[in-house]
């Protein structure tokens, strides 16, 4: 496994695994796979409603609590400093850990300038190792990057072969801040597993399309998160680091950006609006 360093020193594995839509009933028993099999990077969140899953699937593995790098996100209802302090100690209890490694803020929107001096506070307490942000583009990670007391670690973005993210990671790295990829594989959108310039770089190297995407996100120096309750597709995304995509291989990936969401902009009013009816429907 590869790893990134934090701008505070802090280690985390290149390669996650995320528990986003995983069926709650589901995910103890993915979650002991994915320990078996060898992974140590777990991303959950309070809107995946499964947080206490996962801490009963970390628990009955039986690996030691500082052998896992450990993350989940705030929800917006959860925003505003008292509010979102007191969220954490509940997510840490259903996590059964008394401190986290990675502490988001899953939406740019709402009071999160007062969520974020929350988690500034409790990372100088020594609950959270390390802080960040999710969802924040560039104008907002700038902003907050700025004019907070101090820069997130962590930016988690959508980043995969049709939004690649180019100009939102040279920004980041202006500010210190590590680009973390979800929907590495944008959930199979516009045929990216058919996709022919990935197919062919995938044969050429005797590997899949999903450990070609991957191992193009961790040659970027990008931390990636991969979901599956499939063991045997555990592994494979495990076995992405074993072979090394060339400079061809990369600039023939980078031609396929269309430079857009597989799914939507955070700075669509409606799908602002869409957030505030979900603040109701979640109901976290």
């Amino acid at each position: 496994m590869e790893h990134v360093v934090l701008s505070n020193g802090v280690k985390i594995p290149k390669l996650g695994f995320g528990v986003f839509q995983i069926p709650r009933e589901e995910t103890v028993q993915a979650v002991i796979d994915a320990v078996q099999v060898g992974y140590r990077h777990f991303d959950t969140a309070q809107s995946y409603m499964n947080e206490s899953e996962v801490g009963i699937g970390l628990k009955e593995s039986g690996v030691k609590r500082e052998d896992i790098f450990l993350t989940t996100k705030i929800w917006i209802s959860n925003y505003g400093y008292e509010k979102t302090k007191d969220s954490v100690y509940t997510s840490l209890e259903k996590l059964h850990t008394d401190y986290l490694d990675l502490l988001l803020l899953h939406q740019p929107f709402g009071d999160y300038y007062s969520s974020y001096r929350a988690l500034i506070d409790l990372y100088k307490e020594g609950v959270l190792r390390a802080i960040g942000v999710s969802n924040f583009y560039p104008d907002r990670l700038a902003d907050i990057s700025l004019f907070a007391e101090m820069a997130p670690h962590i930016n988690q973005v959508e980043v995969n072969p049709f939004n690649q993210q180019w100009v939102a990671q040279d920004i980041m790295q202006k500010y210190g801040v590590q680009m973390e990829a979800w929907a590495p594989f944008a959930e199979g959108k516009n045929g990216l597993f058919t996709n022919k310039v990935l197919e062919k770089i995938a044969k050429k190297h005797n590997h899949s399309v999903g450990q070609v995407v991957l191992r193009w996100l961790t040659q970027r120096d990008i931390v990636v998160l991969a979901k599956s309750v499939r063991r045997e597709r555990m592994v494979e995304n495990l076995n992405s680091f074993d072979f090394t995509l060339n400079q061809e291989d990369m600039a023939a990936i980078k031609a396929i950006d269309l430079n857009t969401s597989m799914f939507f902009s955070h700075q669509d009013p409606s799908m602002v609006a869409q957030f505030y009816r979900w603040i109701e429907e979640r109901n976290i």
